[in-house]
């Protein structure tokens, strides 16, 4: 059986992890398909089962000391089928692609990791030093999963060499007018919070509305944080992404961003502009992604509310954060209830063998590939593993064309056959280069 054919039966499970959407029997039916599809990981490793579904494998090398952390999730985002075109848990394999909820994120980079051991263990092959497998059940909804597979490791005294999770990909669009492949590495991740806005009001029937009821407060604070983003400003990761990238863009801009460190802010405003993505690396963003009012059509809210999600860029901080909120809904009459959420967390070392491993292993791919490190603008459960490990990288070793990036958590989902054959190369060269 294929890589392809392993992870279609994966994306089969139907392992939707949401706020109101959540069905167990399919996560027992992800691990019982899982077992199955690699008997050796699973009966040559010992598990760690936590509650909720977390995994932790271990697969003991000569030593114990410095071991390798390969990371992966398997519950996914819901994917309404009605937007879709085909069945986004058939797992179709088709015109060279796995389609499906979780292709990319994050069954198939796990399918990538389990290959890689499955064959390895199939050719007796023993790390010399001590790999753990860690699968969370839980990533989409920020869950504990991760932080007590983190306790748990930190309580037998494991400190990581390397923790490799999802993340950046091969792209050959890494900035505009880039077009040479390159392994983007995340660094750091943003922090993410979730700010409740709400505005409150006396409510009565909606025939005789009152001004500046609380629906028409809560949307001036919307438009009023939409028309006032947060100041772009270059972090230290992002500045080691403009050195590395500093040849491959070119003229004028390649030579703007090779005096990024003396040109922080005008480099900023350039990057904001450029893109969503590579705007979203430089500044705080703030996404309104909930809202409600009133229970009924014809009866004025008493409380309308609003969820920001927020993800802070490196240096930026909750608090920070709502001191300027408060200044910025100053005069509307719109309280913040509550801000829920974490601090980005530190950023991994660029300087050590860790990071020259990971390129190594990129190399085995293709030599020519450029290993550009960056800060990963949304959230992952490799930020728990901060506490114990300074070099934790964020990288799915997929090739992934701007239309798959943009699939992630967005219809039609998909991955191609042969990138999977080579995420597997890669982290077979991380294991078998731990000497």
């Amino acid at each position: 059986m294929t890589a392809a054919a392993r992870l279609a039966e994966l994306i089969s499970c139907r392992t939707v992890s949401a706020a109101d959407e959540r069905d167990e029997a399919e996560f027992v039916a992800f691990r019982a398909t899982f077992a199955r599809l690699y008997p050796r990981l699973h009966a040559e490793l010992e598990l760690t089962e936590f509650e909720g579904g977390s995994l932790l494998f271990r697969w003991s090398g000569r030593v114990a000391e410095r071991p390798l952390v390969l990371m992966a999730h398997y519950d996914v985002v819901p994917a309404p089928a009605e937007q879709w075109d085909r069945d986004p848990f058939d797992g179709a394999i088709e015109d060279g692609f796995v389609h499906g909820r979780g292709a990319l994120d994050d069954k198939g980079p796990l399918v990538c990791i389990a290959e890689a051991v499955e064959t390895l263990l199939a050719e007796g092959f023993t790390p010399a030093r001590d790999v753990y497998l860690s699968f969370g059940a839980d990533e989409e909804v920020f869950g504990h999963g991760a932080a007590e597979v983190v306790d748990h490791l930190q309580a037998r005294g494991v400190r990581p060499w390397l923790v490799s999770d999802e993340g950046g990909a091969i792209v050959d669009d890494g900035l505009p007018g880039v077009s040479a492949l390159t392994a983007m590495v995340a660094i750091v991740e943003k922090g993410t919070v979730d700010v409740g806005l709400v505005a409150r009001g006396g409510g009565g029937h909606a025939s005789t509305p009152a001004r500046n009821g609380a629906t028409a407060r809560l949307a001036r604070a919307i438009v009023r944080i939409e028309q006032n983003p947060a100041t772009p400003h270059l972090s230290d990761p992002v500045l080691q992404m403009l050195d590395a990238l500093g040849d491959l863009v070119p003229r004028p801009v390649g030579a703007v961003l090779q005096r990024a460190r003396r040109a922080n802010r005008p480099v900023a405003e350039l990057l904001a502009r450029l893109g969503k993505e590579t705007g979203a690396m430089v500044r705080t963003t703030m996404a309104v992604t909930q809202l409600s009012g009133s229970p009924a059509r014809n009866v004025l809210a008493t409380e309308a509310r609003a969820n920001v999600n927020v993800r802070l860029a490196v240096g930026d901080t909750k608090d920070r954060l709502v001191a300027r909120l408060e200044r910025l809904l100053r005069g509307l009459d719109v309280e913040i209830e509550r801000a829920d959420g974490e601090n980005p967390p530190p950023v991994s070392r660029t300087d050590n063998d860790a990071w020259q491993a990971l390129k190594d292993a990129v190399a085995v791919l293709d030599p020519d590939i450029h290993v550009v490190p960056y800060v990963q603008t949304g959230g992952t459960d490799s930020r728990h593993f901060t506490r114990i490990c300074d070099s934790v990288y964020r990288f799915a070793p997929l090739h992934m064309t701007r239309a798959q990036r943009d699939s992630i958590h967005a219809p039609n989902e998909k991955v191609a056959v042969d990138t999977l054959e080579r995420g597997s190369a890669f982290h077979r060269a991380l294991i078998t280069g731990l000497g």
